[in-house]
């Protein structure tokens, strides 16, 4: 999968409040970008808490789920979005569907 931004999670890793999300944060980059993903139950597969969504996002919880990464994929491209990361706290004032 090709995933567009890493600079996103970079600049979130590198506040210092959220030094301790670094390598959880790579690991799933590491991982996603690896993975071939078509359908939502691809990803359940690995990821078994992963919150599907409608119109193809998907909810990561990320380092035990002290952190939240959103995504929005487009199978047919096999591209992923990173529409959001941060704290789950921070998670729950958005409103997922419309990020």
């Amino acid at each position: 999968m090709r995933i567009f931004a890493r600079k996103t999670l970079r600049e979130f890793w590198e506040q210092s409040s959220y030094a301790d999300s670094e390598q959880a944060l790579k690991a799933w980059y590491d991982e996603a970008s690896k993975a071939d993903w078509k359908t939502p139950n691809d990803i359940k597969a690995l990821y078994k808490s992963a919150s599907i969504l409608r119109e193809s996002r998907v909810v990561f919880n990320i380092h035990g789920d002290k952190y939240r990464v959103m995504v929005k994929i487009n199978y047919l491209f096999s591209t992923i979005y990173i529409r959001f990361v941060g704290t789950h706290k921070q998670y729950d004032k958005i409103n997922a569907n419309e990020v």
